[in-house]
């Protein structure tokens, strides 16, 4: 389980394919913490640990993983939002999030606000029942509200410290974003799907 607070960037240093998985080396400030089998989200995708070398570090993406994310477009120099699993010890800054990705959405919009920005997102219908207005979604791995939400589109003001600190400051309009979608939510969609 992960918070949505993201830890820090890793820079992408190479990918290789090996069958139908992709092996991805990070080069990230918190590697010589990490241990192998460790779980950390990775643009809010849960990978583990696989290897670790200095300020380096492998994860395995598999081909269910590469077809619902946006990491087989993963490219040497590109950064990514990093955050090792949650501690039970502590605050839940942001909101209980799995690192199990839904789907892929759009930015069709990045909009300079005077010190902050907005961004607009398309997502698949599938996953309207899913989304209300004022409430979180994990987008690459952060915790954000929506709000403007309709039935394939939303909006998330970003501010300053987000901005920077995570790969926000990367991303324009045509860039595919990973979604995971309030848990909360999912339940009671099914629930209610089960229930009929």
């Amino acid at each position: 389980m992960f918070t949505g607070i993201i830890e820090t960037l890793g820079e992408v240093i190479s990918t290789r394919q090996e069958g139908s998985n992709l092996v991805i080396t990070i080069g990230a400030s918190l590697a010589p913490e990490l241990k192998v089998d460790q779980s950390v989200a990775h643009n809010g995708v849960c990978l583990t640990v696989t290897n670790i070398s200095a300020n380096t570090y492998e994860t395995v993406a598999v081909a269910e993983t590469l077809q619902k994310s946006n990491l087989g477009q993963l490219t040497p120099g590109q950064y990514i939002n990093l955050e090792r699993a949650m501690v039970f010890n502590g605050r839940i800054d942001g909101h209980l999030v799995q690192g199990h990705v839904d789907g892929v959405g759009e930015c069709i919009s990045k909009t300079a606000q005077d010190g902050s920005w907005v961004y607009q997102f398309r997502y698949p219908a599938q996953f309207a029942a899913l989304l209300v207005e004022k409430g979180s979604i994990c987008l690459n791995g952060i915790s954000l509200t929506i709000f403007n939400v309709t039935n394939s589109e939303f909006s998330v003001a970003i501010i300053p410290y987000t901005y920077q600190f995570t790969n926000m400051q990367y991303l324009q309009p045509g860039q595919q974003v990973n979604l995971e979608f309030d848990i909360l939510g999912k339940y009671v969609a099914r629930q209610l799907a089960v229930s009929l």
